[in-house]
C-alpha cells in the first residue's frame, strides 16, 4: 500500500508554461506602391510565476475535476486574467456541469492537510461552539489528547467566561464571533481564557501553540444497558496513524463481550480512505468477507488514461523516495499518470471487506452532525450497503461529500479538487445534500463526551434499551434545551470550522503494471 501522506516532501513538481507570443504588426501599405514589409521576430512574453500558477491550476483541473466536462478551452477561461489563485479557482468551481452539486468541496492548502492526516497538528489542540443563541454561553467543544490544552487538564464542556481579557462574548454580536474565531482558530501564538467548570469552580488558563501528534482517538467506554455491554468510542479524524489504536481497542471491546457499538463521528471531516477501509473491516460482520465494500469512481478522463498533466506529479513510495517505473508514462520514474483508474478490481478500485479481528455487533450507532463528513461517510455508507437495519444514525444530517481527490503539487500550494466518487455495495451514493439521520436531536456542548445524559448519547442508550429512540431519561431541564436554528448553526461553523479539513483522500493507489 503506497503510503501518500509523505506529501510534503516531494520534489517541487513541474509547472505548466504557456507562452502567449505578441505578434508585431507590419508597415502599412502606400496606396500608390507596393511595399514588402520587413520581416519581425515575435517576441515571447515571460510569464511570471503567479502566471504559471494559475496556468496550472486550470489545466490540473482540465483534466482530472470530477465535473471536468464542457470546461472551456484555455483561451477562453484565461487563467491568467484573475486576479489570484483563489479567484481561479472559484471560477472554477462556478462553472456549470453535468449533474454537478454545489462544489463545496475545492480548496487550496499550503500543506496542512498532509500534515494533519499524517497526525500532526499545531495548534492549541480544542475547538469551542456555543450552547444556545443568541447566548454568551461559549463552551469548549473538545480537546485534542496531546495537545497543549490538553496539558492544562480542559475538558469538553467547560464555560468561557473571558477570552483574552474580553467578558462580553455574545453570539449575537457577530464582532464576537469574529473576535472568537480569531483567538481560537487564528495565528497567535497563544490564547488566554477563564473557564467555569461544571463543579462551580473557575480557572485562568493561558495555552500556547504547539506542534503534537494526534491521538484522534478522544474517548472509549463501556456502558451497560440491561445484560448487554454497548462499546462507545468518539473519534476526531481518520489519520494514517490511528490504525493500530482502532484495532486494539475495538480488540478491547470484543474481548469484554460488548454486542453493540456506539461510534461518535460528530466534528470528524473525513481524512484517509486506508484507515476508513481498516475501520470498516474492524466493526463489518465477517459474513460480509468477500463481498463488495465500495467501488471507486475516477474522473473519466483518468479512467481513459488522458489525464496526462499528471506526468508531472511523482509518486513517491512509503519512505517519500521516487519509484523507478520504466514503463511508466516518463518512463523514469511513477506518477500519478501511471495509475490506473478503471472501475475495476484488477485496478485497485473495487474493494472487498476483509474482516479484521473478531469483533460483531449486532447493532452499530452513529452519532453525527453537519461536521461528520467525507471518509465518516464512507464508513457509514459501506457498512449500510450490507447490514441497512442494523445501522442507526443520531443527530442531524451529516456534511454530504461522496467524493474525494489527493493533492496536486503546485509550487508551493496543494490544489484539492474532486476526482473520485465512492458508491456501495447497492450502488448507493450521491449523498451530496447530507445523509438524513433515524433521529434528529442537537448537539449538547454543556456535557463531556461519555457521559449518558448528553442527548446524542442518551438517544442511541435508549434504543439500545428499548428499541425505540428518547431522550426521557434526561432530566426535563437539561432535555428541554433548545438547539440552534440551522441558520445559526451554519453561521458559527463558517468561522469556527473553516480550517476543519472535510475530505477523503485515496491512500492506496495501484500503478499500472509494467
Amino acid at each position: 500500500m503506497l503510503n501518500k501522506m509523505n506529501l510534503r516532501s516531494l520534489n517541487k513538481p513541474l509547472i505548466f508554461s504557456l507562452s502567449l507570443l505578441i505578434l508585431a504588426s507590419s508597415c502599412k501599405k502606400d496606396p500608390k506602391a507596393s511595399v514588402t514589409p520587413v520581416p519581425t521576430t515575435p517576441t515571447p512574453v515571460v510569464a511570471s510565476r503567479s502566471d504559471l500558477t494559475k496556468d496550472s491550476i486550470y489545466l490540473y483541473a482540465k483534466e482530472t475535476y470530477y465535473w471536468n466536462e464542457g470546461m472551456p478551452t484555455y483561451a477562453v477561461f484565461n487563467p491568467r486574467g484573475f486576479g489570484s489563485n483563489e479567484a481561479v479557482l472559484n471560477a472554477i468551481i462556478a462553472l456549470p456541469g453535468t449533474n454537478k452539486p454545489t462544489d463545496k468541496y475545492s480548496f487550496l492548502d499550503d500543506g496542512s492537510v498532509s500534515s494533519s492526516l499524517g497526525g500532526v497538528s499545531g495548534d492549541f489542540g480544542f475547538s469551542v461552539f456555543y450552547n444556545a443563541s443568541p447566548s454568551s454561553d461559549l463552551r469548549i467543544k473538545y480537546v485534542s489528547p496531546n495537545s497543549p490544552a490538553a496539558t492544562k487538564a480542559l475538558k469538553r464542556g467547560y464555560r468561557i467566561t473571558k477570552l483574552n481579557g474580553r467578558t462580553d462574548l455574545s453570539s449575537s454580536v457577530s464582532a464576537n464571533i469574529d473576535f472568537v474565531g480569531s483567538a481560537v482558530f487564528g495565528s497567535a501564538a497563544t490564547v488566554s481564557m477563564t473557564v467555569l467548570k461544571p463543579d462551580g469552580s473557575s480557572e485562568d488558563v493561558t495555552i500556547g501553540r504547539a506542534s503534537y501528534s494526534n491521538n484522534p482517538i478522544f474517548l472509549t467506554k463501556i456502558l451497560n444497558v440491561g445484560t448487554k455491554k454497548v462499546g462507545y468510542i468518539v473519534y476526531n479524524s481518520f489519520t494514517t496513524n490511528s490504525r493500530d489504536a482502532l484495532t486494539t481497542e475495538i480488540g478491547k471491546f470484543q474481548a469484554a463481550g460488548v454486542s453493540e457499538l456506539i461510534v461518535d463521528l460528530r466534528y470528524n471531516g473525513g481524512g484517509s480512505v486506508a484507515t476508513s477501509d481498516v475501520f470498516t473491516n474492524l466493526v463489518a460482520p465477517a459474513a460480509y468477507n468477500g463481498q463488495v465494500m465500495y467501488t471507486t469512481y475516477w474522473t473519466k478522463t483518468m479512467q481513459d488514461g488522458n489525464a496526462k498533466i499528471l506526468s508531472h506529479q511523482p509518486l513517491l513510495d512509503a519512505q517519500g523516495k521516487l519509484q523507478n517505473f520504466t514503463g511508466g508514462v516518463n518512463g523514469v520514474y511513477a506518477t500519478y499518470a501511471d495509475i490506473d483508474y478503471r472501475p475495476t478490481k484488477s485496478a485497485g478500485n473495487v474493494e472487498n471487506f476483509e474482516k479484521v479481528g473478531s469483533a460483531e455487533f449486532k447493532k452499530i450507532y452513529f452519532l453525527v452532525l453537519s461536521g461528520t463528513a467525507s471518509a465518516s461517510e464512507l464508513l457509514i455508507n459501506s457498512l449500510k450497503g450490507v447490514m441497512p437495519g442494523d445501522i442507526k444514525l443520531i443527530g442531524q444530517k451529516t456534511y454530504g461529500k461522496p467524493v474525494g481527490f489527493f493533492a496536486i503539487k503546485i509550487d508551493k500550494l496543494d490544489l484539492y479538487v474532486p476526482q473520485f466518487e465512492t458508491k456501495n455495495q447497492k450502488n448507493e451514493g450521491g449523498y451530496y445534500s447530507g445523509m438524513a439521520v433515524d433521529y434528529t436531536v442537537s448537539d449538547d456542548v454543556t456535557k463531556d463526551f461519555g457521559d449518558p445524559t448528553e442527548r446524542l448519547l442518551a438517544a442511541a442508550l435508549s434504543y439500545s434499551e428499548k428499541g425505540t429512540f428518547s431522550i426521557s431519561n434526561i432530566p426535563s431541564k437539561i432535555a428541554s434545551v433548545s438547539g440552534m436554528s440551522a441558520f445559526e448553526t451554519e453561521r458559527l461553523n463558517e468561522v469556527f470550522d473553516k480550517k476543519v479539513f472535510k475530505g477523503m483522500v485515496d491512500d492506496k493507489l495501484k500503478l499500472k503494471k509494467q
